[in-house]
């Protein structure tokens, strides 16, 4: 992401750009890891001096894209309400010990830290089975839209679409033999 005008805004046409290129990676089956960089100092991935918030009650807004719904979920209900009501802003370090953040890294000079990060938790998901990864990410993702007996299914649908694999097979072997696996993907 490289708008310094704009501050890497999110507007309709950067929105759709953006989407138009995940659109033509999500199938791409090379493709292990995304990470999102900006190229603007200080904005976006600033990590522990970035502050975050669900700031649209402050304007007379709900938070959108699925804030009401989601932020629940994560945090409870009395702390989601008390963040979307208060419109409370919060550091790197307060969200992360919220949970709403993974990570919250120091500022280094080039204002890069945040991507160091990624590129480190990137290369600990590159050596992972590819197939499990990318089901895991389904049975989450697609879990988390209903409810818990469904979730469970779909759990157990992408469980069976693993087991078939080569690389589940590759993966029992390994251990087996205290080899670290060599995942093809397959």
């Amino acid at each position: 992401m490289n708008r310094p005008h704009a501050r890497n805004a999110l507007g309709h046409v950067f929105v759709s750009e953006l989407l138009g290129a995940l659109a033509r990676l999500r199938d791409d089956r090379h493709v292990r890891v995304l990470l999102f960089r900006s190229g603007v100092k200080g904005v976006f991935c600033a990590a522990s001096s970035a502050v975050m918030g669900l700031i649209e009650t402050t304007r007379g807004l709900l938070p959108g894209a699925g804030g009401t719904q989601r932020l629940p979920r994560c945090l409870g209900v009395a702390l989601a309400k008390e963040l979307i009501f208060t419109g409370r802003r919060l550091s790197g370090t307060q969200a992360q010990a919220l949970g709403l953040v993974n990570h919250a890294v120091a500022q280094n000079e080039e204002g890069n830290a945040a991507y160091h990060r990624a590129r480190e938790l990137a290369q600990e998901i590159l050596p992972q089975a590819p197939i499990a990864v990318r089901l895991g990410k389904v049975a989450i993702d697609r879990g988390m839209e209903v409810d818990i007996a469904s979730g469970m299914a779909i759990e157990g649908m992408c469980y069976a679409q693993n087991i078939p694999t080569q690389d589940r097979l590759e993966g029992m072997a390994a251990f087996r033999e205290k080899r670290p696996p060599r995942f093809v993907g397959e």
